[in-house]
């Protein structure tokens, strides 16, 4: 089985930015999936470095084109090797091979009827390297892609027939809706189709950087027709066709919205000139923004994605990518929801069952991994809720659903947090359960590892990292769809949580005179020492002979269940408390109060003349640290 998925060739005329990241991170979680599911892929991306634009960016920078553009394929190259990217190929349009086949093809058209020589007069985009007719002008005669100012030009140019071939694209259209994903984008590609289409320009005489069109140099072809063709070239057309006819068609290619019109007509059509089949499917996605906007140099607003990875890690900001937005629609991105989600998602659901779970079998199991007992309903139900939960995720994956595949796995994660919360192996091991105990931190233990081979696309470091930590090796995705694939006996690695935790950046810079008088500062070292914890109240009774005093019985998870003492009697009435996750300082000194000991402390607000705890909203794992 193979995989051929191409990324957009990057334009050169400034650097890369976290908006060229996402959808070359996107298409490096297809393919390592694909891979992982046992296809042989070919993963391409590269840069585009002719047109007008490029030529302008280069004189404006007091360069020679080709020095310009050496120097910024680089630096997108280094990035995608910071970024781990598994391509296969990377292409650049200014390579002498490529520059033949481009000529090859073109002549190929032009033998085929499907090119003649003819004038253009209309408007033209420089930032987009697009023409447009009169009645297709946003407002003030403006570009309707990008807003900008549009130049009026009259030249002598090659023309490609793109109107004889409508017809036969509605037909492969409405035969393969699979060939333009999502739906809305394809709808809106066929609201083109049914209105018509035009003859496009293909060739410019007014600069010369760019490839020469055959038998005639004086005109140079258009950069789209240029770049259009790297998707073939890069595999070997028309010189090697074994590689060829391997690859091509291309399974994937993957897209921004504003270039989907070139992908998903244009280059169909062209394909269709030369008697070449069609891609399987575009998917065009959306936008990344910040602060609902379009990122761009010129705006001011683009950001380098190489800042996220040195801050936070690479896993974590491909996770954010496709966890927080939505795969083909318009997403924002921003710094704090960057944060929630790696403390949220990642350090609380993820990093610390596997903690919790590691450190049991650590400590009862001699960190080897334990031989289940029998089953129970509750231990049944939840294995084939984990299974259906790898269906869907295979699904959704299959079918470019990312962020839904994403969030299947998490579904998997707050499933296996109940069955731990409910199944209270701590309390197991306390009763002496051995058999039931290992059976509970078995079935967690299988879960997270197909939890880790499910992430492995989307986060391949933590999840080998994960897999290493469990005795495993590699991500075998033929462990996805059974159960005890964990050798009874493999040794586990207990280590440091495997994501920290990031305080979320302030809204304003405390300074000692924004402090109120008679309040004095904690180190945050100071602060450290104080061992905060989720605690679930098991019971709760008055203490004789006192108004004030309530005794609590907690459940404080691996630190086990413990008694404290607290004085809100007059506040709550001892059956209010039974069940509330509430807070309390974990690592306090024991004291007696009325002659009953108390080992911690809980946490409570004075309003006025009442008292009100702090509690967790929706719950939380008992033992869970505060911070």
């Amino acid at each position: 089985m193979k995989f051929y998925i191409t990324t957009p060739i990057y334009y050169v005329n400034s650097e890369p930015h976290v908006g060229s990241a996402y959808t070359t991170i996107i298409a490096d979680i297809i393919a390592r999936y694909k891979r992982m599911m046992g296809y042989k892929v070919f993963f391409l991306t590269g840069t585009d470095e002719h047109g007008q634009k490029v030529y302008q960016a280069a004189r404006a920078a007091g360069k020679d084109p080709q020095q310009f553009c050496d120097e910024l394929a680089e630096k997108f190259a280094q990035l995608w090797k910071k970024l781990q990217i598994s391509n296969d190929g990377f292409i650049r349009t200014t390579d002498p091979k490529h520059m033949e086949v481009v000529q090859y093809f073109v002549k190929k058209m032009l033998e085929n009827g499907d090119v003649y020589k003819g004038t253009y007069e209309g408007w033209y985009c420089v930032p987009c390297e697009s023409y447009w007719s009169e009645d297709e002008l946003g407002p003030n005669r403006t570009c309707p892609s990008c807003g900008r100012e549009v130049k009026f030009i009259r030249e002598d140019n090659y023309f490609f027939r793109l109107s004889k071939y409508r017809d036969a694209l509605l037909e492969h259209y409405r035969k393969h809706p699979e060939f333009v994903q999502p739906d809305f984008r394809r709808n809106e590609m066929l609201k083109i189709l049914e209105s018509g289409l035009k003859d496009l320009s293909i060739t410019r005489t007014t600069f010369s950087w760019g490839v020469p069109m055959p038998n005639d140099p004086q005109h140079v072809i258009y950069v789209w027709v240029d770049a259009l063709i790297n998707y073939v070239s890069a595999i070997g057309y028309p010189t090697d066709p074994e590689k060829f006819n391997e690859f091509w068609p291309a399974d994937l290619h993957l897209i921004g919205k504003e270039i989907n019109r070139f992908h998903s007509i244009i280059w169909p059509a062209m394909l269709m000139a030369v008697g070449l089949p069609l891609p399987k499917t575009i998917f065009a996605h959306g936008w990344l923004t910040v602060d609902g906007q379009k990122i761009s140099k010129s705006l001011g607003n683009a950001i380098d994605p190489k800042y996220f990875v040195d801050k936070y890690g690479n896993d974590v900001l491909r996770f954010y990518l496709v966890r927080e937005i939505v795969f083909g629609k318009d997403g924002d991105f921003s710094e704090k929801g960057l944060v929630n989600r790696l403390n949220s998602d990642l350090a609380n659901d993820y990093g610390n069952l596997l903690h919790r779970t590691l450190a049991m079998i650590e400590k009862h199991f001699d960190s080897q991994m334990p031989e289940p007992g029998s089953f129970e309903d509750i231990d049944e139900q939840f294995v084939q809720q984990v299974l259906q939960k790898v269906e869907q995720y295979l699904t959704r994956m299959d079918s470019y659903q990312l962020t839904d595949a994403v969030e299947t796995v998490m579904q998997v994660l707050a499933s296996a947090n109940k069955y731990f919360d409910e199944r209270k192996p701590w309390l197991l091991a306390k009763q002496g359960e051995t058999r039931k105990l290992a059976t509970v931190l078995y079935n967690v233990s299988e879960t997270l590892k197909k939890v880790a081979i499910m992430f492995y696309p989307v986060m391949p470091n933590s999840s080998q990292e994960v897999l290493r930590r469990l005795g495993e090796t590699e991500p075998r995705a033929e462990h996805l769809r059974t159960w005890r694939t964990l050798n009874v006996g493999q040794r586990i690695v207990h280590a440091e949580p495997l994501f920290q935790k990031v305080e979320p950046k302030a809204e304003q810079k405390i300074t000692q005179e924004t402090v109120p008088q008679g309040v004095q500062l904690l180190d945050i070292n100071e602060f450290k020492r104080v061992d905060l914890r989720v605690a679930k109240v098991l019971s709760a009774e008055r203490i004789k002979s006192s108004e004030k005093l309530l005794k609590l019985l907690i459940d404080l998870g691996e630190l086990g269940t413990r008694q404290i003492v607290a004085g809100i009697a007059k506040y709550y009435e001892p059956e209010q408390l039974v069940g509330k996750c509430i807070v309390v300082v974990a690592n306090l000194k024991p004291a007696k109060l009325m002659g009953v000991e108390s080992q911690g402390m809980l946490l409570a607000a004075h309003d006025g003349d009442h008292v009100k705890l702090v509690t967790i909203d929706g719950g939380a794992t008992p033992g869970s640290k505060i911070s």
